[in-house]
């Protein structure tokens, strides 16, 4: 039997998006999957929707957190829920291709790997694409992945079964960033970038990633407080990533014909 993937999808006033995200699910070519949405107290008609999932696919569970908890928390509830060998993210706005699993699987089973990622195209709010991919590095280890974020978490996947499972901390932002680090130490091995891309990311007009600002200053949090870096010492590695984030990393995202 081919293994089980876990996938985590934290919820939260996610009505426009929801229902299209589910489905990008529902229709992987890859089905021995499990999704889990943790709904953080949404206010709109996002648990309605879930629930309706729910009660038509019994490998889609939904659980609810009885206070507002956050990103962080509210993926850590998935990951201790998580029955499978390999743990996935994806986003309540985001869209995997039908093809992303199984691609995924295989190439971690072939080239024995523990954590892996891969390439992505943006869509805009309300689902056009922009025309924009990000390209996957073909390897990334430790060192490099500390200069900045290179891993999209919406193409994510570590083997929980060689790994164990790996908990977000409990930053406001940039949590999976974290996650991914602790993954990739742990794993004592480079993570793998797939080529090809298998998902879709939502461009959202209140995303940090449009706030230079707000992109500098949880990111400094990364490092002085996810990482316990001395105050000196979280500045010079903001030098870094300020750097590699904008003049290294920024290469590798190309335009695409429409």
């Amino acid at each position: 039997m081919k293994p089980l993937v876990s996938i985590i999808t934290p919820l939260y006033n996610s009505e426009a998006f929801i229902e299209d995200t589910i489905t990008s699910i529902l229709n992987q070519t890859y089905s021995n999957w499990e999704l889990l949405l943790i709904d953080d107290c949404s206010t709109d008609n996002t648990i309605k929707i879930a629930e309706h999932f729910v009660s038509k696919h019994p490998n889609i569970k939904l659980i609810k957190n009885q206070v507002n908890s956050g990103a962080a928390i509210s993926r850590n509830k998935g990951i201790t829920e998580a029955k499978g060998n390999f743990i996935a993210f994806l986003d309540a706005d985001d869209l995997w291709k039908p093809n992303k699993l199984e691609v995924q699987v295989s190439f971690m089973q072939t080239n024995n790997c523990d954590v892996s990622f891969s390439s992505y195209e943006q869509i805009d709010e309300v689902g056009q694409p922009l025309n924009k991919l990000v390209k996957a590095l073909p390897s990334l280890s430790y060192s490099k992945y500390l200069k900045t974020n290179y891993i999209g978490n919406l193409t994510g996947m570590y083997n929980a079964s060689t790994i164990g499972k790996i908990m977000a901390p409990n930053l406001r932002k940039r949590q999976d960033w974290l996650l991914w680090l602790t993954a990739i130490k742990k794993s004592g091995k480079p993570a793998l970038g797939i080529n090809t891309s298998l998902a879709y990311y939502r461009v959202r007009q209140n995303s940090m990633s449009a706030n230079k600002f707000s992109l500098l200053k949880h990111n400094y949090w990364v490092y002085k407080k996810g990482l316990d870096f001395s105050t000196i010492k979280a500045l010079y590695r903001m030098c870094i990533f300020i750097w590699e984030h904008f003049f290294v990393k920024s290469k590798l995202t190309v335009s695409i014909k429409p």
